[in-house]
């Protein structure tokens, strides 16, 4: 029995999209917060549970007669740790043989801010003693591609990543490397550096856009404080646009960036390309 946390969010539907391919839907239990948002994949014949993060006592529930469970990082920054030391300790107490985490790319070394409570959860699953395999994620292309519509409005992607290289893959490349690290044997012990086949700079993702919408789009670099106040007018939450402009001044410190091609060995096949994200967001 696979369960998988967070399976109502965009990475864990799709990790379970990639598991109906490899194993019985009986053997699949999607543990959400909301059963109500969960009655399609109740639908596809997956078990569903009832577990929320900010409600501990809820796991062991959740977990009963766990083989192999898939902890999807929670989305509430600053709660991370605290969401998973929950779930890590459901599992030790339900005896899971493997727990795979979905953690940051290069996350011991990572000058990211957001790579702090991925080493903390790290460092809890270590201490636990259960069996676990760390699939440290780079990112996804469509944390790029979804600022397209807003591209086309103004004529420019903005950013402070500089002439920083970004090795992402399509979020569906990543869903397909924790179904087959969760169906495949001896995956205990193993840490993955999980990034695309190819990297782009922000100017390069920016012309891309252009080349496929016959419209003029630049690349305008901002210090990191200016882009933050960009973002917050934009819009977004305070915690978010920090994190983003976090991010984007990482990337600048190659942050981002990796080569050896772990994901598209572990998923037999090259990550989907940039042009393809690109045509599908516009």
């Amino acid at each position: 029995m696979i369960v998988v946390t967070g399976a109502t969010g965009q990475l864990g539907r799709l990790v379970i999209a990639s598991l109906l391919k490899k194993v019985p839907a009986s053997t699949i239990v999607a543990a959400v917060r909301n059963v109500e948002k969960a009655k399609d994949l109740a639908a596809l014949g997956v078990q569903v549970r009832q577990a929320d993060y900010t409600l501990p006592q809820s796991w062991d529930a959740a977990l009963q007669g766990a083989d192999k469970v898939l902890l999807i990082s929670s989305s509430e920054i600053g709660q991370r740790a605290k969401h998973h030391q929950a779930v890590i300790d459901a599992a030790k107490r339900a005896g899971v043989k493997l727990l795979a985490y979905t953690s940051v790319l290069h996350a011991d070394t990572s000058v990211l801010g957001l790579a702090g409570e991925h080493r903390e959860t790290e460092a809890a699953i270590k201490a636990s003693g259960v069996p676990a395999v760390i699939l440290r994620n780079g990112w996804y292309t469509e944390n790029y591609a979804m600022g397209v519509p807003t591209a086309l409005a103004h004529g420019a992607v903005y950013g402070c990543a500089g002439e920083g290289r970004i090795a992402s893959a399509a979020r569906a490349d990543y869903a397909e490397a924790a179904a087959v690290a969760l169906t495949s044997n001896d995956q205990a012990g193993k840490t993955y550096e999980l990034a695309g086949n190819s990297a782009y700079t922000l100017s390069e993702f920016a012309a891309e856009i252009a080349r496929q919408s016959g419209k003029a789009i630049n690349y305008v670099n901002l210090p990191e404080a200016a882009y933050k106040q960009a973002l917050l007018g934009a819009g977004l939450p305070e915690p978010l646009a920090a994190l983003l402009a976090d991010s984007d001044t990482g990337v600048s410190k190659g942050a981002l960036f990796d080569d050896g091609h772990q994901l598209s060995k572990l998923i037999g096949r090259a990550t989907t390309p940039l042009a393809e994200v690109v045509k599908a967001a516009l």
